[in-house]
């Protein structure tokens, strides 16, 4: 049977926007069952309060359980891989770190490129670390610690979430500034090495405020100063390591990220989502309370500070320490 033309073109465009309308029927129905985010790091620490925080916003605004899985170990590369060898389909989604950027210049063989791999979706916050001293420590302030730390070479031991994660090489980058010798002692993740400072069998830590700050207001952590170019306003009191040490300055942050090739419709559903959560008084108060600042924008712009930070980290020798 022969069409007229006319019929035949209809038919043809027809059929071209079907993949257009079935991607956004998709996106307008999703999520459809439970998802999960999976969080490279132990329970406890500032990424998986990050994570849990985010989730349950997902959860109450989309019908559908996004469940909190973590996979911690290798500085994040094993959650990583999880994520990236994962469908593409919108039920598993990385909380992604500053780990992530430093990993990819830090491993000389990765079986995945973050950058290449991993979508961004959004971000979610930005925290500043917290030079703290288990409270029997002598030093009390950041001048007292290198003084001891000078006085004392080798002797004083530096926990972190493990190497080469960001509180590991903030405290690098301080021993390099200030030409200390202290021992890295690296742990599985943060939670682990914070629950040794607290028995006093580390001495001191560059941790996350979102996973110190209890600690410090109750008096169970001593902090000497936070790594941000500015004081936070959740330690008003509390001076910046940049006070003491000119030019020094770290921070964490974090975001939502997906396997490569997930549907745009979808990414921006996320995107949408989370940045609704990051403007909800409830989630801005709770991230402030944290020490933290919400990072609101669109899947590049999450994009460039991922890209930007990868930068940063690798042109840094101690990215390497």
């Amino acid at each position: 049977m022969k069409l007229p033309r006319r019929q035949f073109l209809h038919l043809a465009a027809g059929a071209a926007a079907m993949p257009v309308v079935s991607r956004i029927a998709r996106a307008q129905t999703y999520p459809t069952r439970p998802a999960r985010i999976v969080v490279p790091f132990s329970a406890g620490g500032s990424t998986d309060i990050s994570a849990r925080l985010i989730g349950q916003w997902l959860s109450e605004r989309l019908g559908q359980q996004f469940v909190i899985e973590n996979r911690p170990g290798a500085g994040s590369n094993i959650g990583t891989e999880l994520v990236v060898n994962a469908p593409p389909d919108g039920y598993t989604l990385l909380l992604v770190g500053a780990s992530s950027a430093i990993n990819a210049t830090l491993y000389e063989k990765l079986n995945f490129n973050f950058l290449r791999d991993i979508a961004p979706v959004a971000g979610i916050n930005s925290v500043p670390f917290i030079m703290a001293v288990h409270p029997s420590f002598p030093a009390k302030t950041v001048s007292e610690f290198v003084a001891y730390a000078k006085a004392n070479p080798g002797k004083v031991n530096m926990a972190s979430g493990g190497s080469g994660t960001a509180g590991h090489l903030s405290g690098e980058l301080f021993k390099m500034m200030t030409g200390l010798n202290m021992v890295h002692v690296p742990y599985r993740d943060e939670a682990p090495a914070l629950t040794d400072m607290l028995g006093g069998h580390v001495q001191a830590m560059f941790g996350t405020m979102p996973a110190s700050i209890a600690y410090i207001r109750a008096g169970k952590l001593w902090a000497l100063a936070v790594t941000s170019a500015r004081r936070s306003e959740a330690l008003p009191d509390l001076p910046r390591v940049g006070d003491f040490v000119p030019g020094y300055e770290t921070s964490a942050w974090q975001g939502v990220g997906a396997p490569k090739n997930m549907p745009t419709e979808i990414i921006d559903r996320l995107n949408k989502e989370i940045n609704a959560g990051l403007a909800d008084p409830k989630i801005k108060a709770r991230v402030a309370d944290m020490g933290g600042t919400v990072l609101v924008g669109s899947p590049a712009d999450f994009g460039k500070l991922i890209a930007d930070e990868t930068e940063k980290w690798g042109g840094n020798r101690y990215a390497r320490t």
